[in-house]
């Protein structure tokens, strides 16, 4: 075993990839406890619709907050935990793709980057980060599937974008194990082999 008092599983990956059809696999699987996205409603969303330059820094600034909640609650959490989407997406992709699109001024992007940035040093870090890593072509597949009426209009370009920070980071990040889990190749809802071959990778990671 590490010499972490509990595992703290990370799942991430873009909209549609499938984290919390996997959150819940695993959290049955090994008995972990699972913590699935805080779908807190953020009072700055209207606003943030209507004029989202004016209104990105206070809605990002809203998750971010809520985000940074949810992640005291699992590294004080007793026993093992499997968590649905990270705070760090929120800021490397999400935030970061805001202001690329011209939609969060540079002066507040650079006032939320260095909240967070100050913030999510003094954050333990995941034991371990499981990104599921897929084409546009497979996540739009995949979103088109799942027919939820509010996601029918994300296009390509949009989640292209999403990929291209998402796949940025996880180069990026150090702070713990990566197990990338390729998407166009891997069903592990249907298959149960490539539930089982993640399965062992994880056990084989964790120790």
């Amino acid at each position: 075993m590490t010499t972490h008092k509990h595992h703290f599983i990370a799942i991430a990956g873009n909209i549609g990839a499938g984290k919390s059809t996997l959150t819940r696999m695993l959290a049955a699987h090994f008995g972990w406890q699972p913590f699935y996205e805080a779908n807190a409603d953020n009072p700055y969303l209207p606003d943030f619709y209507a004029d989202m330059p004016r209104w990105s820094f206070h809605s990002q600034v809203f998750f971010l907050s809520k985000r940074l909640e949810h992640h005291r609650q699992l590294v004080d959490f007793a026993g093992h935990v499997v968590q649905d989407r990270t705070v760090y997406e929120d800021a490397e992709v999400f935030a970061q793709n805001l202001y690329l699109q011209g939609k969060m001024p540079e002066r507040d992007y650079r006032t939320y980057r260095r909240l967070y940035e100050s913030i999510s040093a003094f954050l333990p870090a995941p034991t371990l980060v499981i990104y599921l890593q897929a084409t546009v072509e497979t996540l739009m597949a995949l979103i088109k599937g799942r027919g939820r009426d509010y996601e029918k209009n994300i296009g390509r370009d949009y989640i292209d974008g999403l990929n291209l920070l998402y796949d940025a980071w996880i180069d990026r990040w150090t702070a713990s194990p990566v197990l990338r889990i390729q998407m166009d190749i891997v069903d592990f809802v249907n298959n149960p082999k490539d539930f089982r071959n993640i399965v062992n990778e994880i056990t084989t990671i964790l120790g």
